[in-house]
């Protein structure tokens, strides 16, 4: 009896296939090193990125409102210096107290700018931190359906050595 295609194959497909499976477990090993470290980066970069855009707003509002308070003649003490400064960077101006001199409106002017810059940034990493949880469940399922396909392709595999004629060898 002459041997098929499959069985000449199989020797070879055995071998290439054995290759394609360690390479299939090592990247995949390698990827989820990376993406193990990607994420711990992310967590302390989206974290870290909160606190340092918090403590920026709160100096710039402090730097804010004590500016206001030596520019702004109707602005009598420190707090009404700060409530100046919360209400022009968060661009709000309720006119309770408004910038009445030159100097002062100059100054608003930078307080708007870097308020506006401020606040955009805590809302991008308070926003991060949402979007980073609803990642880690896209991830957690995407790794279980990996994890399911897997299974089945060793289900298949088995089912395929079953199905495969004897070698020469076996005779």
């Amino acid at each position: 009896m002459g041997t098929t295609g499959l069985g000449r194959l199989g020797q070879h497909g055995a071998i290439v296939a054995r290759a394609c499976q360690r390479t299939r477990k090592l990247t995949s090993t390698l990827y989820s090193a990376y993406m193990k470290k990607w994420q711990h980066r992310k967590r302390l970069i989206t974290r870290r990125g909160l606190v340092y855009s918090l403590v920026l707003c709160l100096m710039i509002l402090g730097l804010g409102g004590v500016g206001f308070w030596i520019l702004e003649p109707r602005a009598h003490s420190l707090t009404d210096g700060l409530w100046l400064a919360f209400t022009t960077a968060a661009t709000v101006g309720y006119g309770d107290i408004v910038p009445s001199t030159h100097a002062s409106r100059a100054f608003s002017v930078l307080v708007v700018l870097l308020g506006l810059a401020v606040l955009s940034l805590v809302t991008a990493s308070v926003a991060a931190m949402f979007v980073e949880t609803e990642e880690r469940q896209i991830e957690r399922d995407l790794m279980q359906e990996i994890g399911a396909l897997r299974s089945e392709v060793r289900s298949l595999r088995d089912e395929v050595r079953q199905l495969k004629p004897p070698s020469r060898s076996d005779k």
